[in-house]
């Protein structure tokens, strides 16, 4: 049985393969689309509503992780069921295309250059492979990780983030993973509450979720969160723990000065509320001291190697507040056991041989020397930035919308993301766009897709209405 179902999206205003997905939701839920049904096939629909056909194929692909979809070979797509299956339903990375030049420039999330990581992982594994015995057979312990949180307290001497010991760090997979660790330390009840910015990085409300929390957003200025919204938002809903972004907001490169910090302290001392602070994008040191500092006895602290060194190794780390680094590290035990032994000996010889400061700073100056050549090809346009910081935050001029920006950008060979994709479930979303830095892709690449951005931008659609 086939059909000839054709949404309309004109009501979306994020991505249209998020628009695609939602219609395809609610037409199978409300019985529009019957268990069965063949859908249209992938470039016939894309026709219909005059958009790619890469764009249809992800929404159906969402829907085939869902189990929504089923997709047989030669035959087509069909309708499976009429419920998500278990689990979370969207992918937080989706990776498109490769090193080797082929398809968009994927610019949604920063990817690193190669400066010399590669070659130093591999150096250590070459190294490492005689020294494998016995002892790599067994679950990781609480203790055995005790030489990389003591480097690691060495790594992180130029953040200002009080006193700190390894006794007060706890390892995790990552800094998604981190999240969801303290999220498993710190919540209680059914459905707790937990604030955070009304814009603000999607893999926090979706570990939040996993976590049986409900997410409450809490309004921004232009010094990020509004210690006065807090106060507020705690008042009304008596949350637990708040996760906010001090160095470098996510997504709109804002950086919090130390009064506004100070005032955040204040608030979560009064409602006693535990903080996540989220800094695995700064890459060099900020210069105000983190909220850790502030506030020792509540702030679990959050660094990470993907956005400095390696995103596949998934290394990340928990300052936790004084006295509960224990708590942090039974958290991890209880989720994963540990962490893989390969990964924690790479990381700990990165860091005691000074390979992992040296690395830094390379990728640091490969990462400037290109947000460079974005903000001298943004100089007319309503661009948020910071030295340094490996994406930015474009408010879009008259003419343009976030989604047919991003549209228009994705059939010109370039992914972005539209502003809709941080905003809470029915929340305001800005009329702006992050664009992040692929350093994987090569400078000539890299260059070819700023400059395409620019030229759209300076080429707004007549007919869009104003």
């Amino acid at each position: 049985m086939g059909t000839i179902w054709v949404p309309d999206l004109t009501q979306f205003d994020g991505p249209k393969y998020l628009g695609l997905a939602h219609s395809l939701r609610e037409a199978i839920r409300s019985g529009q689309l019957v268990e069965g049904t063949r859908l249209p096939p992938v470039r016939e629909l894309a026709w219909e509503l005059k958009i790619t056909p890469g764009t249809v194929a992800r929404a159906y692909h969402i829907g085939i992780q869902e189990g929504l979809l089923e997709a047989a070979v030669g035959r087509g797509t069909f309708v499976a069921a009429r419920a998500p299956q278990f689990g979370p339903s969207v992918a937080l990375h989706e990776p498109v295309g490769t090193r080797s030049h082929q398809g968009p420039v994927d610019m949604r999330s920063p990817t690193l250059p190669d400066v010399g990581q590669s070659a130093a992982i591999a150096a250590i594994l070459t190294e490492i492979i005689p020294e494998i015995g016995q002892d790599w057979l067994e679950y990781p312990g609480l203790r055995r990780d005790r030489p990389l949180r003591e480097a690691l307290v060495d790594y992180l001497a130029d953040r200002r983030l009080g006193a700190i010991d390894p006794d007060d760090i706890a390892l995790a997979h990552g800094g998604q993973n981190a999240v969801g660790l303290v999220l498993q330390c710190c919540l209680r009840g059914d459905r707790p509450q937990v604030f955070c910015e009304e814009l603000a990085y999607p893999g926090f409300r979706h570990a939040a979720r996993l976590n049986r929390a409900d997410v409450v957003p809490v309004a921004v200025d232009g010094w990020g969160m509004r210690a006065d919204a807090l106060d507020a938002a705690c008042r009304r809903h008596g949350g637990r723990i708040v996760c906010l972004t001090t160095a470098a907001q996510n997504p709109t490169t804002v950086r919090m000065p130390l009064e506004r910090r100070q005032d955040i302290v204040r608030v979560a001392r009064k409602h006693d509320l535990q903080i996540i602070e989220d800094d695995c994008y700064t890459i060099s040191a900020p210069p105000d001291p983190a909220l850790r500092a502030l506030a020792p006895e509540r702030c679990w602290y959050l660094t990470s190697f993907s956005k400095s060194h390696s995103a596949g190794l998934r290394f990340g780390a928990i300052v936790c507040p004084t006295g509960l680094g224990e708590a942090g590290r039974l958290a991890g035990q209880h989720s994963h056991f540990g962490m893989p032994r390969p990964v924690t000996e790479i990381v700990l010889r990165l860091l005691t041989s000074g390979q992992a400061l040296a690395l830094r700073d390379r990728v640091q100056e490969e990462i400037s020397s290109r947000l460079a050549d974005m903000v001298a090809a943004f100089a007319d346009f309503d661009l948020n930035w910071q030295e340094g910081l490996s994406f930015v935050w474009l408010r879009l001029p008259r003419g343009w919308r976030a989604s047919t920006f991003a549209r228009e950008a994705e059939g010109a060979g370039v992914l972005i993301r539209s502003a809709d994709e941080y905003a809470l479930q029915d929340g305001t979303a800005p009329n702006a766009v992050r664009i992040a830095i692929p350093g994987g892709e090569s400078r000539a690449r890299y260059r070819e897709a700023v400059d395409t951005l620019a030229r759209l931008l300076a080429e707004p659609p007549a007919d869009l209405p104003v």
